[in-house]
């Protein structure tokens, strides 16, 4: 397994290996052991999977807020999409730095998220699943979001954003500057 660090603290890309022969691949998509060797010590308790039916589709920007808060480690399980987390801990010396990152079934690739970051995604093919765990439960109430093409943010996204497919609640989403923002940059996050 392969961790590598974006430059934006606990922000992680993580790429596990690929056994393949003639009949196809095994891969260990997840061990907690592994990550703990790495000091990642987060206990996932939800998995989530969703299907886009179209290439430019964009999910996010979401979070969830303390005290239910979501770690998340982000993978494709079909096609391929644009991953994005963006630090939005109140402190942090990389609060509002955003990185992007291809996952795909073919690279096997994942993001691992942590809690107090603003996650989306953009499809780049048709009928693209994403599956994640998270590390709390969905909580209606504490679920939020902000617009995936604020301009203070200035995510470059691979996809047109006046074509992009949206929720109502994506499309009506706040700025950042807008947001009464819930979290808070701790130095040993």
């Amino acid at each position: 397994m392969k961790i590598e660090d974006t430059g934006i603290g606990g922000l992680k890309l993580i790429t596990p290996a690929r056994f393949g022969d003639a009949r196809g691949f095994f891969s260990e998509s997840y061990n907690r052991a592994r990550m703990a060797e790495h000091g990642i010590h987060i206990e996932f308790v939800q998995d989530n999977h969703s299907l886009s039916a179209r290439a430019g589709t964009v999910r996010g920007l979401h979070f969830q807020s303390p005290p239910h808060a979501q770690a998340k480690l982000v993978r494709c399980g079909r096609g391929r999409l644009f991953d994005v987390a963006v630090d939005i801990r109140v402190g942090s010396p990389t609060y509002g730095r955003w990185f992007g990152a291809e996952l795909s079934f073919d690279n096997g690739r994942q993001l691992l998220v942590p809690a107090g970051f603003l996650h989306g995604f953009a499809s780049l093919e048709d009928d693209t699943e994403i599956i994640y765990k998270c590390s709390d439960y969905y909580a209606p109430e504490c679920d939020g979001a902000v617009r995936f093409d604020d301009p203070a943010i200035g995510i470059d996204w691979p996809v047109d954003a006046s074509a992009a497919v949206l929720s109502e609640k994506d499309a009506a989403a706040p700025l950042l500057a807008d947001l009464d923002n819930p979290f808070v940059y701790e130095v040993d996050a």
